[in-house]
């Protein structure tokens, strides 16, 4: 029979294994990997000042057939088809102006994307978060199963996807948050550089990819330029990667395209 005395070294003992028990369980479900989170600024014929699209793919409340989402070259259709990512989950308005959120896993490399589509009239808003994700700011939890993936300002790399907004409105700028892990930025628009360059500054972020002129922001450059910094290749190699997935499609010619794109 255990007296008073050594019971209570007993329940000592058993306390921190149930502790450490409790924090290795907890460190299991977080995710340590490379995060990338992309912020979908639907395509808008009513609220944005894009050129018009046929009227399927410019209906910024309907992400299923939108032009930057739900379309063949859509960031949503394309990572799903595509044979390097694997879809985890794909969520309803997970946020208010958020009309679905899918996260996607790299087959072979331990790396997340995180993509977010903003209804077309939120435009500002989607450029606001993407900004303050740049700034490391608004950090978020996202689920996937059981993974919890760090996004928003804790990702390691940010994009944007969409009209470039700052050609019809200005936002406050967001100041980056010190003492956080160094981040780079994608920013498909048109003229992102010259647009987005003063607020991007501010952020702290680096930019990784971002463009000279007009341009048509779908998926497959995104997704060559995400496949060269997985593969951790230097700027220059993911500017020409990007141009040449930029040719592939819009048939352009290999000069032009290269010289629509900038890196830091």
């Amino acid at each position: 029979m255990l007296s008073k005395t050594s019971v209570r070294p007993l329940k000592s003992v058993v306390f921190v294994v149930v502790a450490l028990f409790l924090l290795a369980t907890a460190s299991a479900g977080e995710c340590s990997s490379r995060v990338v989170h992309v912020f979908v600024a639907l395509a808008d014929n009513q609220h944005q000042g894009i050129v018009p699209v046929p009227a399927a793919l410019g209906n910024g409340s309907d992400p299923q057939r939108n032009l930057y989402w739900g379309a063949a070259f859509g960031v949503k259709t394309f990572f799903k088809a595509s044979d390097e990512w694997q879809v985890l989950s794909c969520s309803r308005r997970p946020k208010s102006a958020i009309l679905e959120r899918c996260v996607f896993k790299n087959r072979t490399e331990d790396v997340f994307l995180v993509a977010d589509a903003y209804r077309g009239s939120e435009i500002k808003l989607a450029v606001t978060d993407f900004l303050s994700a740049a700034a490391g700011a608004k950090s978020e939890k996202v689920n996937a199963g059981d993974v919890a993936i760090a996004a928003g300002g804790a990702a390691d790399l940010v994009a944007y996807i969409g009209h470039d907004a700052l050609m019809d409105f200005q936002i406050p700028p967001i100041a980056g948050v010190k003492g956080n892990k160094p981040r780079l930025a994608i920013i498909l628009a048109c003229a992102s550089k010259a647009f987005f360059s003063p607020y991007l500054r501010l952020t702290g972020a680096e930019p990784l990819l971002w463009t000279t002129g007009l341009m048509a922001p779908e998926a497959y450059t995104l997704k060559a330029a995400l496949n060269g910094w997985i593969a951790n290749e230097s700027d220059e190699a993911i500017r020409h990667r990007a141009a040449q997935a930029y040719d592939k499609y819009q048939k352009c010619g290999a000069r032009a395209a290269l010289r629509l794109f900038a890196t830091n």
